[in-house]
């Protein structure tokens, strides 16, 4: 299994969604439910690093994305066999404005 890491602004991205959820479904259980799924998916990523689609073409070589109930995950797979998570990105929002 890889190393995961998770980059400041994914962990910044994950606290923005808890956020959201919880104020917007008035449940803090339905906002735990989402990072957790999430966070499954992180550690499936480590367990399996090139899950997910390659995006060298579109948005930058060597990046792949990978969704969650329509959350976006992008991240990298390093040299020293490091899944880094670079974004978490939500529904509706344009990665490429992220990675540019």
């Amino acid at each position: 299994m890889a190393e995961l890491r998770v980059s400041p602004e994914a962990e910044a991205e994950l606290d923005d969604i808890w956020l959201y959820l919880a104020r917007e479904s008035g449940s803090i259980d339905v906002a735990n439910r989402v990072i957790d799924k999430i966070t499954e998916r992180l550690w499936l990523l480590a367990r399996y690093p090139y899950l997910g689609q390659a995006r060298d073409e579109d948005l930058r070589p060597g990046l792949r994305t990978f969704p969650v109930d329509g959350y976006v995950i992008v991240h990298r797979l390093d040299d020293n066999d490091v899944v880094l998570v670079l974004h978490v990105v939500p529904p509706g929002r344009n990665i490429g404005t992220l990675i540019g």
